[in-house]
């Protein structure tokens, strides 16, 4: 538990600053989270990092993070940041006919959908700051206020398992605790950060950003369970790696971006 605090401690010390400067720091930032990301995957999996597919997998990721707006404003502007991952994916796409298809196409599915994954969801990360602090510290708290709501209320009232044979811990009273507790602290937080939508339409859609970011948290923990591993890394000391903070947040952000929320 020290550990836990102390990495927390100086994880938010050089986190929340790098969040008030939003702009490129912030974007750095989560564009080496990504790559952190892709390559907690691909160890889970057992594959070299170094090699081509895990270095264009990378490269796949931060191009959809970095906004090519600022990072790529040379470009011609019909190019999207999509245009340049799927330029990147058409290369992984290569690999096979390089490798005599010793390397094939199911392989290629692989490093494509990790760098899609992570890419994706530190994108919205970025959009989402750019949208404003309000907006991201809102969906920092949904997450987290579900996390602890259903820690609480799971070991107070849980009695049924949610998905024992995903994460035994986690309980059905658990996870309604969690939906809960997500919406009173958005109840309390969107009187004084208002978003786009008004109160009646913002605390339905935080039930919704629980639920999903719950799931998201499951699909972490069934990738990590299928690879035989406890962390997707171990890059926080005490908490384990980048998607064992983040994988909630990678469904929610996209999730928030899509119905309008930013």
């Amino acid at each position: 538990m020290k550990q836990r605090i102390i990495t927390a401690v100086v994880a938010l010390i050089f986190f929340i600053p790098l969040v008030a400067i939003g702009g490129m720091p912030l974007q750095v930032l989560a564009a080496a989270m990504a790559g952190v990301g892709v390559y907690e995957l691909f160890n889970m999996k057992g594959l070299e990092i170094k090699s081509l597919e895990g270095i264009l997998s990378i490269l796949a990721a931060v191009l959809l993070v970095l906004p090519k707006a600022q990072w790529f404003n040379f470009l011609p502007e019909s190019v999207t940041n999509f245009t340049l991952f799927y330029l990147i994916v058409m290369f992984i796409l290569m690999v096979p006919v390089f490798s005599k298809n010793s390397y094939t196409f199911d392989d290629v599915a692989f490093p494509v959908l990790v760098s899609l994954y992570v890419g994706f969801g530190f994108q919205n990360f970025t959009l989402a700051r750019e949208s404003g602090v309000p907006v991201l510290m809102f969906a920092l708290l949904v997450v987290w206020s579900t996390d602890i709501g259903a820690y609480f209320c799971g070991m107070k009232f849980g009695k049924n398992k949610l998905a024992p044979h995903i994460s035994p811990n986690k309980t059905i009273e658990g996870a309604i605790g969690g939906i809960i507790c997500a919406v009173i602290v958005a109840a309390i937080y969107l009187l004084v950060w208002p978003m786009n939508y008004s109160l009646l339409v913002m605390l339905p859609l935080t039930a919704i950003f629980s639920v999903v970011g719950q799931m998201g948290d499951l699909v972490q923990s069934a990738y990590k369970r299928h690879y035989g591993v406890k962390d997707s890394g171990n890059i926080l000391p005490g908490h384990g790696g980048i998607l064992d903070r983040f994988d909630s947040l990678l469904f929610v952000f996209p999730l928030m971006h899509l119905v309008g929320v930013f």
